[in-house]
C-alpha cells in the first residue's frame, strides 16, 4: 500500500511535471502517458496494440485529452506535421532565432525554453500574449531548470515576460508565424479529424473532453478549463441534423463543422449498433495496396464498420494514384458522404475524395 501511494505522486511530478516540460524536441510527444524517446509507430505494432486493447481491455476509456493534458489533441495534430517538413522548421527555428535576439537579456531565455515557446505558438496560433506569458510561467516552472513553484527565479521569469512581449510587438515576426502556421493548418486539420475517427471507432469507449467537439487549440490547465460556448455547439448540431450538404460541411472546415459532423455521425453509428463496437466485437486490421499504402490506417469493427484515415497527409499531397483498399463484399454506405459503395477492391482516391476520413458500415440483412 506504502508502494502505491508514492509510484503515482513520483510519476507526475518527476515525469510528467518536469521531464515533459524539459524535452522539446517535439513538444507533442510530451504528453501524460507518452514518451517524447518514441519515434514512429509501424502500421503492424499500431493494429497489434488495438487487437490487444480488444482482448484485454475492450471497455476502456479511449481519449485524446483530458483536464490534465498537457496540450489539446488539434494542438498536438498540428505540431505532428512539423514531422513532415523537419528542414521547412529547421529553417524557421533558426530564423525565428536570429530574428527575435534582440529581445533577450543576457542569456535569457534559454534556448530550450525558446524552442518551446515557439512550437507552443504554432500548435495555439492564434493565441493571445497573456495566455502564451501565463502558460510559459507554468511551464519553466514545472522544468525546474532555472526557476521553480518554490524558488522561483525573477531575474529569468522577467526576463521570458520581456522576450514574449518583444515577439507580440514584432510586425516582422507576427507575419513570419502566420506564414509558417498557413502552410501547415489545412494539414493539422486533417490530422485531427483522422485521429478523431480512429478513437470513436477503435476498441474502447471514446470520450470527448470539453470543447473538443470544434476545434480545440487549449494548453495546459487552467488555459484547459476556460468557458466553451455550447450554444455555438448546440446551433451547428441542430444545423447538422437538419441536413447539410458534405460539400458545404468541408467548406467550414475553419469552424470546425467537419469535426463536429465526425464526432455526430461516429457516435450515431456506435448508438445504433452497439454491438459492433462491445466486448466481443472483432477487431480486423485492413492494409492499403499500391504505392501509397503506408499513408493510409484502416481497420474493419465487426466486419460491418470500416474506419479509413490518412497520415502524413502533407507528403501525401492528396495523390492516392493507384492504391487501393479491399472491403467485405456487400452494400456499404460511407456515412460522412452518404455515398453508397460495394464491397470489393476501391480506389482510395474516390473513397476519400469527399471528405478527409471515411467511416463505412455494411447494409445488414433484414
Amino acid at each position: 500500500m506504502r508502494f502505491q501511494q508514492f509510484t503515482s505522486p513520483v510519476m507526475a511530478k518527476g515525469v510528467e511535471d518536469t521531464a515533459l516540460y524539459c524535452f522539446n524536441r517535439m513538444i507533442g510527444l510530451c504528453e501524460v502517458g507518452g514518451d517524447p524517446n518514441c519515434g514512429e509507430m509501424p502500421l503492424t505494432e499500431f493494429h497489434d496494440a488495438m487487437a490487444a486493447m480488444q482482448t484485454a481491455h475492450p471497455l476502456t476509456m479511449t481519449t485524446l485529452a483530458t483536464h490534465d493534458t498537457k496540450r489539446a489533441d488539434d494542438v498536438r495534430a498540428r505540431l505532428a506535421v512539423l514531422t513532415e517538413v523537419p528542414g521547412r522548421w529547421k529553417s524557421a527555428l533558426a530564423k525565428w532565432t536570429r530574428m527575435n535576439q534582440a529581445w533577450r537579456t543576457g542569456e535569457f531565455p534559454d534556448r530550450n525554453a525558446e524552442c518551446l515557446l515557439y512550437q507552443t505558438l504554432i500548435g495555439a496560433w492564434p493565441i493571445e500574449k497573456d495566455r502564451v506569458a501565463a502558460y510559459m510561467k507554468k511551464a519553466v516552472r514545472e522544468a525546474k531548470q532555472h526557476t521553480s513553484w518554490t524558488q522561483q527565479n525573477q531575474e529569468f521569469e522577467d526576463a521570458l515576460d520581456a522576450f514574449i512581449g518583444g515577439l507580440f510587438a514584432s510586425r516582422e515576426f507576427l507575419a513570419s508565424m502566420e506564414g509558417f502556421v498557413a502552410e501547415i493548418r489545412e494539414t493539422g486539420w486533417a490530422n485531427s479529424l483522422a485521429q478523431t475517427l480512429i478513437k470513436l471507432g477503435a476498441p474502447g469507449v471514446p470520450d470527448t473532453y470539453q470543447g473538443g467537439e470544434l476545434w480545440d487549440l487549449s494548453l495546459v490547465d487552467p488555459d484547459n478549463r476556460r468557458p466553451v460556448d455550447y450554444d455555438v455547439r448546440r446551433c451547428m448540431l441542430e444545423e447538422l441534423k437538419a441536413g447539410v450538404d458534405v460539400a458545404e460541411i468541408v467548406t467550414r472546415m475553419e469552424s470546425g463543422l467537419p469535426k463536429l459532423w465526425l464526432i455526430h455521425t461516429a457516435l450515431r453509428v456506435r448508438r445504433e449498433h452497439p454491438e459492433w463496437f462491445g466486448r466481443d466485437a472483432a477487431y480486423t486490421p485492413v492494409l492499403a495496396e499500391g504505392p501509397r499504402s503506408e499513408h493510409l490506417l484502416g481497420f474493419l469493427r465487426e466486419k460491418s464498420v470500416a474506419v479509413f484515415a490518412p497520415r502524413w497527409t502533407l507528403k501525401l499531397g492528396n495523390n492516392w494514384a493507384g492504391t487501393t483498399v479491399t472491403l467485405p463484399e456487400g452494400r456499404w454506405t460511407n456515412r460522412l458522404t452518404r455515398e453508397a459503395v460495394a464491397g470489393g477492391r476501391i480506389r482510395l482516391r474516390n473513397l476519400l475524395e469527399r471528405f478527409p476520413v471515411a467511416l463505412l458500415t455494411r447494409e445488414v440483412a433484414s
